[in-house]
């Protein structure tokens, strides 16, 4: 059982649940008979990802400093699964824009409550294991990230195979030599690269990008005004409408205009000197974008899986892990 402690009340948790896992859907329909979002489906255990995700995110700020961020068709899923979560402030997105506003979104919402706040976001269709040593590298990364309010702090793992379709992260110089784990600049971002750009990336020292952040929010306002101000307009517009009674008619006249750009293409990439990285260690982390990934996770950490293995699109051939990962795994 993790420790139910939090931050300090200057840290909010954003819990980012709007994708629709589209090359997971037919995996899960095969499975359950009907269409669910992969972020809310129970693959193994107790617990959907999504739930997942929320308890580890009670563990870094309170529930009254949490904002979930789904969209608006997936209401009757995420208001079963909030339903005993009831303090979460839940924003829902008309529509998607890509990931730029489906982040700027919720820390337009904590900018208005809180300008001085510091946020960790998290993915909630990626699976950790064991979560709480994944918690605690997240509590270092906020007290890192406290130390250098100006930079927005990535998570990293260091990667057990060639992988094209994850994003990756070139580490530079190491910033704090005293800290446990390190925190590096970032050189450059590499997002869905060639077999041959992963390969050398690997070779280099890359790190995979989880896209678990943590930061101020005024670095990510003044980062996305600088990437991209067409969009950051239309947010310091919903900042002044949020807890109004315009609050919807507002949100829903910005989405008609909404540019879309997606925050590691367009932000991340274009600003890595603002950027630095933690690396994430001794913990096995997947993107569950497909669902080969989501077998071989749960084959890594020894469970049972809740869905029947024939319900994979082609016969489940495990990748080899190398020793030392196992290990890891085994030790955990």
């Amino acid at each position: 059982m993790m420790e139910r402690r939090v931050a300090d009340n200057r840290v909010w948790s954003i819990v980012l649940a709007g994708g629709d896992g589209e090359r997971v859907k037919p995996f899960v329909h095969r499975w359950l008979g009907r269409p669910c979002p992969k972020q809310y489906c129970t693959f193994v255990g107790t617990r959907s990802m999504f739930e997942h995700t929320l308890n580890r995110a009670a563990l870094i700020a309170s529930t009254k400093r949490t904002v979930v961020v789904a969209a608006r068709h997936h209401r009757s899923e995420l208001r079963t699964q909030l339903f005993a979560h009831l303090t979460h402030r839940m924003i829902e997105q008309p529509v998607n824009r890509d990931t730029a506003a489906g982040l700027f979104l919720p820390i337009s919402y904590v900018r208005t409550r809180d300008p001085q706040a510091m946020v960790v976001i998290q993915p909630s269709d990626h699976f950790v294991y064991p979560e709480r040593r994944f918690v605690e590298t997240v509590r270092q990364s906020v007290a890192a990230a406290e130390a250098m309010p100006d930079r927005l702090l990535l998570l990293g793992v260091q990667p057990d195979r060639l992988e094209t379709e994850y994003g990756w992260i070139k580490p530079g110089a190491q910033l704090n030599v005293s800290s446990i784990p390190p925190i590096h600049t970032v050189s450059s971002f590499l997002e869905k690269p060639e077999l041959a750009q992963a390969d050398a990336a690997l070779r280099a020292g890359g790190l995979w990008n989880t896209l678990v952040l943590t930061a101020t929010v005024d670095a990510l306002w003044k980062a996305g005004w600088a990437c991209f101000p067409d969009l950051m307009v239309l947010f310091e517009r919903l900042c002044t409408a949020w807890e109004t009674p315009d609050e919807g008619n507002v949100l829903e006249d910005l989405y008609r205009e909404m540019p879309q750009y997606n925050f590691s293409s367009h932000l991340l990439q274009q600003a890595p000197e603002h950027v630095a990285v933690m690396e994430l260690r001794g913990l096995l982390w997947s993107d569950w974008g497909k669902p080969e990934r989501i077998a071989e996770s749960i084959r890594r950490i020894g469970k049972i899986p809740a869905f029947p293995m024939d319900c994979l699109e082609r016969p489940f051939a495990p990748t080899p892990i190398p020793q030392q990962a196992e290990e890891v795994l085994i030790s955990a």
